[in-house]
């Protein structure tokens, strides 16, 4: 079983707010990958962060998504670094794969400061800039579909991915 279409893309292009939105269109259950992480590590992800390092952060989120394929379930959220990962963008062959593709001007608007984003804490905007252009051609490997998320509502967006799944 596979999850019914897996959302990734850059923090603030609405992997959360559509993923939660779709999955109540659906019908089906919303899983975040960053909270199976929280969950698995006992703590917030900036904890993570400071106390383990990011190698440490990579490594659950490796494990929490390839869980998270395993286990089939609706629509599943990941991380923005979850495809940095080799075994990742393997493991997404064969799965529904919307990238929400978002610029920087509205990317920057819905993350704000950063605040409980550890990549984000110095010079938000700048390092904003350098995970797009360092993501961006991953997010179109692994993607069946890139869907545009600049000036528009969740709720429009949510119409636009309900009506390529039904096809």
């Amino acid at each position: 079983m596979a999850p019914v279409v897996v959302l990734v893309g850059v923090p603030g292009c609405g992997k959360t707010t559509v993923g939660r939105a779709l999955a109540a269109t659906l019908g089906v259950e919303f899983r975040d990958t960053d909270v199976d992480i929280e969950q698995m590590a006992g703590k917030p992800i900036p904890e993570i962060f400071i106390d383990e390092g990011e190698e440490h952060f990579r490594k659950l989120e490796r494990a929490a998504v390839a869980a998270a394929l395993a286990a089939g379930t609706g629509v599943l959220a990941l991380g923005g670094g979850a495809v940095l990962a080799e075994e990742t963008r393997a493991a997404l062959i064969g799965h529904r794969v919307v990238h929400l593709s978002v610029e920087l001007p509205d990317a920057v608007k819905r993350v704000g400061l950063g605040a409980g984003r550890p990549l984000l804490a110095i010079n938000p905007r700048a390092t904003l800039k350098h995970l797009m252009d360092q993501r961006r051609p991953l997010y179109d490997e692994v993607a069946t579909t890139t869907v545009t998320t600049d000036g528009r509502t969740p709720a429009a967006i949510v119409v636009e991915i309900a009506a390529l799944l039904s096809r």
